[in-house]
C-alpha cells in the first residue's frame, strides 16, 4: 500500500490536478472540469482551501473549495454560475459557507481512504476558520445504472433509505454529511441526466 501524505494545494501541481480530475470524471463534460489555470488561479484566491493527496512527490488526488454564502431558500443551482470565473470567482473571505468545488481521487487510488482524509481536511478547515459548515453538489454516479427506472430525486431518497448504494453518496452519508435532494442541471454529465444532489455538512462546534 502506498505511503499516502498531503499536503495545502499549490499551483505547481496544477496541470497533474487538472489530469487527475478529468481521469477521475470521465463523463463530465469539459466546461465542468477544472482546467490547470483554473487550479493556478484558485491557489491565488484562496490556498486554505485546497488539499492534494501525494505519493511520494506525485499528486493523486485534491479536494478543493471556495467560501460562499449559500441561500437555502433557492437551493437549485449549476456548478458554474455558483462557483464563478475560474471556479472562485465568487469566492469572499467573510462567507459563511465552505463550498465543495471538487473532490477528485486518481481512479489507481481509490479505496485507500483518501477521499475520506480529503473531507477530515476540509472539515478542520471549517472549524478552524469558524465557517458554518460544507455545501457542495454531490456527483452520483451510480444514478447511471438506474436513470430509466427512477427520478434523480426517488433514486437519491433509495440511497439515503440504504436500499440502494451509490459510490460517492453514500460514501458522502457515512461522512457525516446530509443529502437535501436532486440539484437538476447541475452540471454537463449526461450518464446521470445532469444531476446532483446537494449536500451539507454543519459545523458542530456552531450548533445550537
Amino acid at each position: 500500500m502506498p505511503d499516502i501524505t498531503y499536503a495545502p494545494i499549490e499551483a505547481r501541481w496544477a496541470a497533474e490536478l487538472a489530469a487527475i480530475e478529468r481521469s477521475a470524471f470521465p463523463t463530465v463534460g469539459a466546461v465542468d472540469l477544472l482546467t490547470a489555470e483554473d487550479i493556478e488561479i484558485l491557489c491565488g484566491v484562496f490556498p486554505d482551501g485546497g488539499f492534494v493527496a501525494l505519493d511520494g512527490d506525485r499528486p493523486v488526488a485534491m479536494g478543493v473549495g471556495i467560501l460562499i454564502d449559500f441561500d437555502f431558500d433557492e437551493p437549485h443551482h449549476s456548478l458554474d454560475d455558483l462557483c464563478g470565473e475560474n471556479s472562485c470567482g465568487n469566492h469572499r473571505d467573510d462567507a459563511d459557507w465552505y463550498y465543495g468545488v471538487t473532490i477528485a481521487v486518481d481512479p489507481h487510488y481509490r479505496r485507500l481512504g483518501i477521499g475520506q482524509q480529503l473531507y477530515v481536511l476540509r472539515k478542520e478547515t471549517v472549524r478552524r476558520l469558524g465557517k458554518q459548515g460544507i455545501v457542495a453538489g454531490g456527483v452520483i454516479p451510480g444514478y447511471a445504472d438506474h436513470i430509466n427506472e427512477m427520478s434523480a430525486s426517488e433514486y437519491i431518497e433509495r440511497v439515503m433509505a440504504g436500499e440502494l448504494y451509490d459510490p460517492t453518496l453514500s460514501f458522502q452519508l457515512e461522512n457525516g454529511f446530509e443529502a437535501r435532494g436532486a440539484i437538476p442541471n447541475y452540471l454537463d454529465d449526461p450518464a446521470v441526466g445532469d444531476n446532483a444532489v446537494l449536500i451539507v455538512w454543519n459545523n458542530p462546534d456552531l450548533a445550537s
